[in-house]
């Protein structure tokens, strides 16, 4: 029984990525082979296609069930609200397996018999993930566990959870090894040639020396070019290939917040002056506070740097039994019950400083650091402020807040420091400066050496907005949702009402956030299923508020139109003129590089790399430039080309030296490293290839 638990834990990826299809294969296939019509057959009920293959709304529940049944059985507990996503889309992916992937294997004649079946198993070739499971001690493969485990398995009934979970990672294994078998098929096609070899020797091994001027796109103001709608046109024309879409709509909506008026937070909190006047005399205050409160933690034990913050200042003042509350705090009334008082073993303490450090570690250096303490020690014992004076003076992140380390118990700190803080019997500055490793401490101790620990009992309220509240935040957002019927009157509306309204742009069919609004898939739902340009939405109850949209526009998948892209396309066509009128300038004056740069102004750089290589992309102080490299290595030594434009800028390049690597006589180091690039990339491509030629359109949204 625990060996099959270890199983589990063991699974890799690739095993655990292949229960979808072992499910496929054997559920679904069954379910829906060859039997009548469901009722959700209609086109209103489809949920998609996959190569050819409509999936009805019932095929894909049924998916999404299995998935289900399956995490109930790993995590004993019905999967939530964020679990659904995930266990849908494994759900899509299955479906998509068994039409889209699976006929491939047998187009081409993959299949695992059932002896290879056995061997997997059992045999002379046990799977790698079960080897891992039957282990012993020396970490070798125990085969006689594994034929134990498996003989025992028929002393189990049908329906136990042992039996069930071996018989989902056996029907798992057919298909990972049909899907390892087609991949491999594909993966012995990759071949690198000679030539592909040498040139990645090359690219690893050959060095340019470069001297370049670069003056950026940015360092000339945008007012002093304007780009036309015809050349920016034209620039949508040539590069149409960047600016593909796929389906999104946009949106306006305003909301409606519930926030708690004052008559709710002061319920509230009337309501728990009632229950603290219970818990004062509750004799399992435990149970009393855990049935009470809304927070997690109702009855826990704390160490004077672990105190809720409502109670720092009141800890000291309670004895065993007082109640304080209600409070409130960090938006909830609170209310606390001081249980005991007790004895820990580790002990806090807390403390301000003031760190002066020294530039070097010479005597010298030391001395004027201490010095300089020094002469802040005297003013604070003269009356200046500590906090003050650490703002001022601090050298590490506490200067901001005074000084303060807070709590801080036993090893943490550095011994001096410790020890200095540890031995202090009151309160107060530490009238002498204490050294460590890191330089001159300035100590003002502002809680001594403790090991007292609270056991306390919470009860909370978050102050929420009562019915009455919240219906009359609907009913605001009701009569506006009635009152519009196009985009302008919902402007208008809005602005009468003094209501914000928030703009929404490219929503995608998967998205579930809008803008501000995170549990949004409602409003999402609407903009794909029921709303066209202008239509007004009824109220929607996401988060902490009611919303009313507005779809405003679409675009369909393919190339995003001129319109949508046009603020995109504008800063690159401006930085083509840019670039334009910097190289007219350059082209204009004479000289060395550090010349032209002079006389060009302060935005021209001049650098220089003395170890460029082909299998770069960039050139310090400039960036990501391909354009550049490649010139780099095209040009003769000890030329210079003509001012270009680069990605990021304008540059001239020198190249001042170029070493070829000398040939050799075996390649074979580089053909395998481009090998293994092409096989670790040929997977992914390969599951690509396989969903892209399946045709697949994926209309879920219009459900979920």
């Amino acid at each position: 029984m625990a060996l099959i638990g270890t199983l589990r834990n063991k699974m890799t990826k690739w095993v655990v990525g292949f229960v979808a299809v072992a499910i496929a294969a054997f559920v679904l296939n069954d379910l829906f082979g060859n039997g009548p019509r469901s009722v959700f057959a209609g086109s209103d009920n489809v949920v998609g296609e996959v190569a050819g293959k409509s999936i009805s709304l019932e095929e894909f529940q049924a998916a999404v069930q299995a998935r289900e049944n399956n995490y109930i059985l790993n995590f004993g507990r019905q999967p939530g609200e964020r679990e659904m996503p995930t266990l849908r889309q494994q759900a899509w992916d299955l479906i998509v397996s068994r039409y889209a992937v699976i006929p491939q294997y047998e187009q081409v004649g993959v299949k695992v018999t059932t002896d290879e079946e056995w061997d997997i198993i059992q045999g002379k070739n046990v799977d790698q993930n079960i080897k891992l499971s039957f282990t012993d001690s020396a970490g070798n493969f125990d085969r006689s566990s594994l034929i134990s485990y498996l003989q025992s398995l028929d002393d189990q009934p049908v329906n136990s959870e042992q039996r069930i979970r071996w018989n989902i990672f056996r029907a798992d294994l057919v298909p990972s090894r049909e899907r390892l078998k087609f991949e491999n098929l594909i993966l012995k096609t990759n071949y690198v040639t000679q030539a592909e070899s040498e040139r990645e020797y090359h690219l690893q091994n050959d060095v340019a020396e470069v001297k370049y001027l670069y003056v950026p796109y940015y360092s000339m103001s945008d007012s002093l070019v304007t780009a036309s709608d015809s050349q920016l046109r034209d620039y949508y024309n040539k590069n149409k290939a960047k600016y593909k879409a796929e389906a999104s709509r946009s949106l306006s909506y305003v909301s409606f917040p519930l926030i708690p008026s004052p008559t709710d937070s002061a319920e509230i909190k009337d309501e728990l002056a009632k229950i603290a006047a219970d818990f004062k005399t509750a004799e399992e205050d435990s149970i009393f506070a855990t049935i009470n409160s809304d927070n997690a933690e109702a009855f826990a034990k704390y160490t004077p740097d672990k105190l809720p913050t409502f109670l720092e200042n009141q800890i000291s003042s309670m004895t065993a039994g007082q109640v304080v509350g209600p409070l409130l705090d960090a938006g909830r009334y609170k209310v606390a019950k001081l249980v005991s008082v007790n004895k820990d073993t580790v002990y806090n303490a807390r403390a301000s400083h003031i760190l002066i450090r020294w530039d070097d570690s010479t005597d010298a250096a030391k001395k004027v650091a201490k010095d300089k303490a020094q002469g802040i020690l005297n003013q604070i014992k003269a009356g200046a402020d500590f906090a003050g004076m650490a703002s001022e003076h601090g050298s590490d992140g506490t200067a901001s807040r005074g000084g303060d380390l807070g709590y801080f118990t036993s090893g943490q700190m550095v011994k001096p420091f410790e020890n200095a803080v540890f031995n202090a019997r009151s309160t107060g500055l530490i009238n002498n400066l204490v050294e460590t490793e890191f330089g001159y401490h300035i100590i003002n101790v502002t809680s001594v050496k403790d090991n007292t620990s609270y056991t306390i009992a919470t009860i909370e309220r978050e102050i929420t907005p009562s019915d009455e509240t919240q219906n009359e935040a609907y009913r605001k957002a009701d009569l506006f949702a009635s009152s519009v019927s196009d985009l302008d009157e919902f402007k208008k509306q809005a602005a009468e009402e003094n209501l914000t309204i928030y703009d929404a742009q490219d929503v995608g069919t998967r998205d579930s956030r809008v803008n501000t609004l995170d549990d949004a898939r409602q409003i999402v739902l609407w903009l794909f299923r029921d709303a066209s340009e202008g239509k007004v939405s009824d109220v929607f109850d996401v988060q902490d508020a009611y919303a009313v949209a507005v779809m405003t526009g679409e675009t369909e998948e393919g190339v995003r139109p001129f319109d949508d892209v046009k603020e995109e396309i504008t800063p690159l066509v401006k930085n083509e003129l840019k670039g334009a009128k910097i190289i007219e300038k350059l082209k204009a004056i004479s000289g060395t590089l550090d010349e032209i740069a002079t006389a060009y102004g302060s935005d021209a750089t001049v650098n220089s790399s003395s170890d460029l290589k082909l299998n770069t992309n960039s050139l310090p102080g400039v960036g990501i430039d391909p354009i550049a490299i490649g010139k780099a290595f095209a040009m003769e030594s000890g030329k210079r080309s003509e001012p270009f434009a680069g990605e990021n800028g304008v540059l001239i390049l020198e190249s001042q030296a170029k070493t070829i690597a000398p040939e050799v006589g075996d390649y074979s180091i580089f053909k395998n490293q481009k090998l293994q690039a092409i096989n670790n990339k040929s997977g992914l491509d390969i599951a690509e290839a396989l969903k892209k030629g399946a045709n697949i359109e994926d209309k879920r949204y219009l459900f979920y």
